[in-house]
């Protein structure tokens, strides 16, 4: 068997998700279903991480075994991105990779991006790629509570009900804030996250920013590790996964 790891591009508005489900389209059955065509085999694909309905990638990670090497594979990725590109997915690269390599296992760090459109005017070019907040937003009450979340904490309050990680201690390495041009840029890096943990840090931060919270107040919800406490977390189409570290 063969071992090769894809990086992949995708809007993620009109797909049910990264995973495979039951009903509805999905990042990893197109991709999957694609592959096998060109292949002549069937295959599985295994993502650096499950991304959520309406959430966008720079640069997802997966993975996935063959029985034939692929000779040629500039050739392989006209293939795919030929069938991939209509459907606003493009494998940007891909990399034969040893059996103890595995995309979600393997990973050092996740890097993600959210994005918020902070102006009164709705996002016309940037419709469904990023958050729209009219109201003008504190970002230096905003950045101070970003600095409460790096290190090695429990991150309860921020993970959703249904989250399948066996612990909610996880290790923020950094978290910072840029404002570009009516744009908030917040990048989040972690080995891991729990299930909505970004957006629902994000939404704590709107609430700081327009000074509904304290940092005080912030910070108590946060060492309270209760989920109900939680701001309402921020929509997926300001989320964005930008690169995994190996």
């Amino acid at each position: 068997m063969f071992r090769y790891q894809i990086l992949i591009e995708f809007v993620g508005t009109n797909f049910r998700g990264w995973q495979i489900q039951k009903k509805g389209k999905t990042i990893q059955g197109l991709i999957q279903d694609k592959i096998k065509k060109i292949l002549r085999e069937k295959i599985t694909i295994y993502g650096a991480g499950r991304l959520d309905v309406g959430v966008h990638a720079k640069e997802q990670s997966a993975h996935f075994d063959c029985i034939d090497e692929i000779n040629q594979l500039d050739k392989f990725l006209k293939s795919i991105n030929h069938f991939l590109n209509n459907e606003g997915v493009a494998i940007l690269k891909i990399k034969k990779r040893n059996d103890d390599f595995h995309a979600r296992f393997s990973a050092k760090l996740r890097v993600y991006k959210y994005v918020i459109i902070n102006r009164i005017s709705g996002p016309v070019l940037d419709q469904n790629r990023g958050w729209h907040i009219m109201k003008d937003l504190d970002l230096n009450l905003m950045k101070k509570g970003a600095k409460k979340l790096i290190g090695t904490k429990d991150f309860s309050t921020f993970r959703k009900s249904t989250c399948r990680a066996k612990s909610p201690i996880k290790t923020m390495k950094s978290v910072k804030i840029n404002f570009r041009k009516e744009k908030i840029e917040i990048e989040f890096i972690s080995q891991s996250f729990l299930q909505q943990q970004v957006r629902s840090m994000v939404g704590c931060l709107k609430y700081l920013g327009e000074k509904k919270w304290s940092i005080k107040k912030f910070e108590n919800i946060m060492n309270s590790k209760k989920r109900s406490l939680c701001a309402p977390p921020a929509p997926p189409e300001g989320l964005y996964l930008m690169r995994v570290i190996y």
